[in-house]
Order: C-alpha cells, then sequence, then structure tokens
C-alpha cells in the first residue's frame, strides 16, 4: 500500500499525525501534514486506512 498527503487540500488538523504518528510527520510552520514514508510499512495498513477516514479534508490518498 501506498499513502501520500495532497498539499492543496491538507489543512493541518493534525489528526493523521494522533492517528498514525509512525506514518506521518507536521510541519512545524503551518501543521500540514505528509507521509513519511510513501509505502505503508507492512502492519500498518489498517492505521492508515483510519488516518484517511479521520481527515476532515479527505486529503490522504491510498493506493494499493
Amino acid at each position: 500500500m501506498k499513502v501520500r498527503v495532497d498539499p492543496d487540500i491538507c489543512q493541518g488538523h493534525t489528526l493523521c499525525a494522533m492517528t498514525a504518528p509512525n506514518l506521518f510527520a507536521l510541519s512545524d510552520e503551518d501543521g500540514h501534514a505528509w507521509a513519511i514514508n510513501e509505502d505503508v510499512p507492512a502492519g500498518q495498513e489498517e492505521l492508515a486506512r483510519e488516518a484517511a477516514r479521520s481527515c476532515p479534508e479527505q486529503a490522504i490518498v491510498l493506493s494499493e
């Protein structure tokens, strides 16, 4: 599974990083998120899905 955060949509709610801190990091400047690694580590797929579901802006893009 691959994950990315659309920077044009992310509003910096930080829910993804709270849900999956090993998958997402936050900008110190504006709080916007980015995926630490495009490839989701084995066993972390459900966390990635939960982070995507929790994003109010639907800025997290998952692909198989």
